[in-house]
């Protein structure tokens, strides 16, 4: 498994912010130790800018690999020094305060100096070690800069993997397929929810926000398009539908928009000048709009765009899709969210046959209840993966073929499926230290139940908490990182409980996956 750019950065990311610590900057100038652990930092913001090229490269190069392995090795024994000189550093302060102590009652301890204190016996050796694992860091980051231009590594624009920028192409509202399974309960609430028009207060806009909330995978864009679609919206005029993606440029989406409602390309530059039009274009209409696969949790990007549609009729709706729970409480109400659910195993089984038999006659052996055990397995109830394991059977006729697919792990046929870049954008969105948090929950098995502490304690232990500016305590931090992760569908609440959790098969697949070899965990067969 490769080590991933993403990980890396995000550890380097924690690194620097360590190296800021004003605490930290006043230990290592007393120890004269400031410009060398400075000329670090400098290496390595060299290193990580051709991180992104190392991503892509690593799989065909091995030593692109082996250069990759042995920079994640030098970050954690760069981190494992920090962590001594903080504990050095506190070592000190807690004896000269306890030194302070002493002399407010003996005059003897009043006539050594302070300054002393760090040439006891204790700090000499510290400092003779400190200066020798500091040499061989130097040298070995030397060495990997040095590497670093003979395996031709290059800086991408903006330091970024176009790996990063994977993603699924936009979607639309044009139905790819005929049939949709497992999802007629769910289509009939939400149009229950987007007919519904009970009274509300003068204040509340004229449309109404309906959120679509789940994990990447689960048919959260399917859902939106089949309600799009019906003839029960059909007194909605415009209706209008927009894939935002990544970027949540306000100019760009209005422009869209109107474009979708004039069916004509908007020359216009400004933003006044788009939004103007699209006000007058919307004005005492009952639209429809739907804003698919939203992550800004920006409130005033939000607040500009939606002034063109306060001109709106009453009962106007949007529709917005989101794996990220505070974008659905931004833009709208709690009880306009609709936390959309895994698929039940027959469904699931439903849409595999679909997409993996219609190439051909399906044998006994691949329509067999252990291939349907198999599948569903796998898939664990999301539709993604049903769907895109079916497509890489759909033309493999022998059985030999079926077998090596059906015994793989889905996350390992990554050149042929389109789970991985799905899933793999819910990480590319963490913040650094979120990323570290969620790589570590690798150690996690597959199917286990916990709860927030648990998690939280580990996470402490591992130092993966930083400190707060607010001096909050460590497990109070742990719990905003804990339902940060909830929020944004990587963990889910266990069916049946308010208290346990658990991550699905493929978040826990992900989470092995971005970590690389950093974790590991044993269990029994």
């Amino acid at each position: 498994m490769v080590v991933g750019e993403l990980f890396l950065s995000a550890f380097l990311k924690v690194l620097f912010h360590r190296l800021a610590s004003s605490e930290l900057l006043q230990f290592l100038r007393q120890e004269g130790l400031y410009k060398k652990l400075q000329k670090w930092e400098k290496t390595l913001t060299m290193v990580q800018a051709v991180l992104g090229d190392a991503e892509e490269k690593q799989l065909t190069d091995m030593a692109v690999k082996m250069w990759l392995d042995n920079l994640r090795d030098l970050a954690y024994d760069v981190e494992d020094i920090l962590d001594e000189f903080a504990t050095e550093a506190l070592s000190r302060k807690l004896k000269l305060q306890h030194r302070d102590d002493q002399a407010s009652t003996s005059k003897v301890q009043k006539l050594i100096p302070a300054s002393l204190s760090k040439w006891s016996p204790s700090a000499v050796k510290f400092s003779v070690h400190m200066r020798s694992q500091i040499k061989d860091i130097s040298s070995r980051l030397e060495e990997l800069c040095k590497q670093r231009n003979d395996l031709g590594l290059q800086i991408n624009a903006g330091g970024v993997s176009t790996a990063r920028q994977q993603r699924p192409p936009p979607s639309s509202s044009v139905p790819p397929e005929p049939a949709v399974f497992g999802r007629d309960e769910d289509k009939a609430k939400l149009l229950e929810m987007i007919q519904r028009n009970e009274p509300e207060p003068d204040a509340v806009p004229n449309f109404r926000v309906v959120s679509i909330v789940a994990m990447g995978g689960v048919g959260k864009t399917t859902l939106a398009r089949e309600v799009y679609n019906d003839k029960a919206v059909d007194d909605f005029n415009p209706r209008v539908w927009v894939c935002v993606s990544d970027e949540f440029d306000v100019l760009e989406i209005s422009k869209a928009i109107l474009e979708s409602i004039t069916c004509s390309p908007c020359n216009l530059k400004s933003l006044n000048e788009v939004q103007v039009q699209l006000k007058n274009q919307v004005a005492g209409k009952k639209f429809l709009l739907v804003l698919d696969d939203v992550w800004n949790k920006d409130y005033g990007s939000w607040e500009i765009l939606k002034s063109p549609f306060l001109a709106g009729a009453k009962g106007s709706k949007m529709i917005v899709t989101t794996r990220l729970e505070d974008v659905a409480l931004i833009m709208g109400r709690d009880i306009d969210c609709y936390k959309l659910r895994l698929l039940s195993d027959n469904d699931c089984w439903s849409v595999f046959r679909k997409h993996g038999f219609e190439s051909g006659v399906v044998s006994g052996h691949q329509n067999s209840e252990s291939t349907r055990l198999k599948v569903v397995e796998k898939c664990r109830g999301l539709p993604l993966a049903a769907r895109s394991l079916g497509g890489l059977l759909r033309y493999k006729t022998r059985n030999d073929e079926w077998e090596h697919i059906m015994n793989s792990e889905i996350w390992n046929l990554s050149d042929e499926n389109e789970v991985l870049p799905v899933l793999r954008l819910s990480y590319h969105h963490l913040p650094s230290h979120l990323k570290r948090c969620f790589a570590y929950c690798a150690i996690l098995p597959k199917d286990y139940e916990f709860d927030e502490k648990e998690v939280v304690f580990l996470w402490m232990a591992e130092g993966l908490i930083e400190p707060s500016e607010d001096n909050k305590q460590p497990e109070d931090l742990g719990g905003e990182y804990f339902h940060d992760l909830l929020s944004r569908s990587i963990f889910q609440l266990s069916i049946g409980s308010d208290t346990k959790f658990i991550m699905h098969d493929l978040v826990n697949d992900l989470a092995q996956s971005v970590s690389g070899d950093t974790c590991f965990r044993l269990e029994s067969s």
